[in-house]
């Protein structure tokens, strides 16, 4: 039965998988609800919930946030890999300490206060995957433009999202051109599939280098065919500017999940001082 489990997950556990679901996270779910939101109430609804929680100390209040950040990353469908590195990420911070705590004679006290504090990890976490897999990256440049960020962070960020693609496609060839080289262990039984897991880390840290050379050069020709057709022009000019954010408006949606936000946040804070 664990060989069986072991060659489910090793066998899904390749480079195509990989590439769908980060490009699915980043590029895939513009039909959601979050993505049809403002970028400025994203990016303010983001900045509240991603520093608030840090400041907090009731259990009760951080478990009623977390409840509503868990609301809106299932309107945001994060892509079910995003989900289970958030989830293994909380766990390796903060996450063991707790269940350590309870195992080996641990008090209430040290289990309140480890739960305060994964409450605090994983609410942040979920805050920042839902609000940067809502926003794809035209949008979320506009949003940071318009609060006053200088031109080129903003296109830098946009930029970084486009090359996510290419960086994907070429960190495939790289891969594929090691295979072609190179002479793979069988992946037969378990011990098999560990020898051939870890031959793809090995693959995987000899291709860094080669990857970020190879990008390096494709946004080297980028960045010269934009100054070609007028981008740092462009970049400077007013009008092109206010054309560029023309788009963004508040609607009916966005009051909406503004006011579902607070009010429940409202009732986060109110239901404690209720009860006690």
């Amino acid at each position: 039965m664990l060989e069986k489990l072991s060659e489910n997950i090793l066998d899904k556990l390749t480079m195509d998988f990989l590439r769908s679901q980060v490009l699915k996270n980043a590029y895939g779910n513009s039909d959601t609800v979050i993505a049809r939101l403002d970028p400025r109430l994203l990016i303010l609804w983001y900045l509240f919930f991603g520093v608030v929680p840090w400041f907090l100390q009731d259990v009760r209040v951080l478990l009623g946030i977390f409840l509503l950040l868990l609301l809106t990353a299932s309107l945001a469908r994060i892509a079910p890999l995003v989900l289970f590195l958030f989830g293994v990420g909380v766990f390796t911070q903060t996450g063991y300490l707790l269940l350590v705590s309870l195992l080996f004679g641990g008090n209430g006290e040290t289990a309140a206060a480890l739960l305060v504090m994964t409450l605090k990890v994983a609410a942040v976490s979920l805050a920042s995957v839902t609000v940067f897999s809502g926003l794809e990256p035209d949008r979320l440049a506009n949003g940071l433009e318009w609060f006053g960020f200088p031109e080129r962070l903003s296109f830098s960020i946009s930029f970084a999202y486009r090359l996510l693609p290419s960086l994907m496609e070429e960190f495939q060839n790289i891969l594929l051109s090691c295979r072609l080289r190179g002479n793979a262990p069988e992946p037969e039984g378990l011990r098999g599939k560990l020898r051939w897991l870890i031959y793809q880390v090995k693959l995987i840290m000899l291709a860094f280098y080669p990857l970020m050379l190879n990008m390096a050069k494709k946004s080297r020709t980028t960045v010269e065919a934009l100054e070609l057709r007028g981008y740092r022009y462009a970049s400077q000019n007013a009008k092109v500017k206010s054309m560029r954010l023309s788009s963004l408006r508040l609607g009916r949606t966005d009051v909406a999940f503004l006011a579902v936000s607070v009010l429940w946040t409202a009732a986060a804070f109110a239901i404690p001082g209720l009860l006690a």
